[in-house]
């Protein structure tokens, strides 16, 4: 059920709400949190349908908001969806004008499921700082994306100066599948010491600077960081050697899916890598709502290290 509220207020929004579970049934009972999605107007489709997408594992309240404070017209227009439009959840999109436009913050707060946690997610522009931003106030969680702005490189750097504490990247989201496959492949034997690092990826991938970050300051080794450019079929991470006395770990994406494990004494090995979409890296960041301790250290003692233009050390 879709229902459209042109002209309107955030309490008539909620009576609405509260009208339509009265007469078709639908409940807020067994939400989890509620999702805030600020984007431009435009671009909530495809925020939207991961979130729905995520909500049958996360029941939860979804409020999109956009906002165009340069319109001439001070209003608010609605949309609430609910039952199959919507997934497990409940869907408030808030098309804010004009000077309506100027408060984010009171726009939803009369929107949000007491006692429930609130999580806040830009899939494009971000806040220079989203902790300090009106909406990333009053979140547990904050979620960005640096691959979606302008220049990812330059992005995800510059997670390091904004960072607080309940923050999290989608660029980092990805690397879950990576990081779970290398520590299996240093968890057997000989468990030498790696003694240095290649990782390899596209210049558009700041996941692939991350996960470079994440090697260098975990392992304590030299770690060289090559970014090459974008080509037909060739975005993302492409590999990582590992070096130790008994020879390379290589494992190493020739195609979207699939990567070749490669180790000294053993036979070569396919291993499922494929790149995360939308829903999978919101569904993940979804299952914990308390700050991210790890990725915390990693742009503060890792991503110093690391620099777009080829090597770090």
């Amino acid at each position: 059920m879709i229902v459209d509220l042109p002209e309107t207020t955030t309490a008539k929004v909620q009576k609405a709400l509260v009208k339509i579970r009265e007469e078709g049934g639908a409940v807020a009972l067994g939400r989890v949190l509620t999702l805030i999605i600020a984007t431009q107007d435009g671009f909530e489709e495809d925020a939207i349908e991961a979130a729905n997408d995520a909500s049958r594992e996360h029941p939860m309240r979804v409020i999109v908001i956009s906002l165009d404070a340069d319109a001439p017209e001070a209003r608010l227009d609605a949309q609430i969806r609910v039952g199959g439009d919507a997934g497990a959840s409940e869907v408030i999109v808030l098309h804010a004008k004009g000077g309506t436009a100027t408060d984010p913050q009171g726009l939803v707060m009369g929107l949000l499921l007491p006692d429930a946690p609130v999580a806040v997610w830009w899939p494009g522009a971000a806040p220079e700082v989203p902790g300090r931003s009106p909406l990333g106030r009053i979140a547990q969680r904050r979620i960005t994306d640096a691959s979606t702005q302008p220049d990812p490189q330059v992005a995800v750097h510059a997670l390091e100066g904004r960072y607080t504490p309940g923050d999290t990247d989608f660029a980092w989201t990805r690397l879950t599948l990576w990081r779970a496959q290398l520590a299996a492949v240093l968890d057997q034997p000989p468990y030498e010491p790696v003694t240095r690092v290649e990782v390899v990826g596209a210049i558009d991938s700041p996941s692939t600077t991350l996960l470079a970050a994440w090697l260098g300051m975990r392992l304590g080794a030299e770690v060289e960081l090559v970014l090459t450019p974008v080509e037909e079929g060739s975005h993302g991470i492409r590999g990582v050697v590992l070096h130790r006395s008994t020879g390379p770990i290589e494992l190493l994406r020739d195609v979207p899916s699939v990567a070749r494990l490669r180790q000294p004494g053993q036979p070569e090995h396919d291993v499922a890598l494929p790149r995360r979409n939308l829903r999978d890296c919101l569904a993940d960041e979804l299952r914990r709502l308390d700050p991210d301790e790890l990725y915390g250290e990693v742009l503060v003692d890792g991503l110093p290290l690391c620099h777009p233009e080829g090597t770090a050390a």
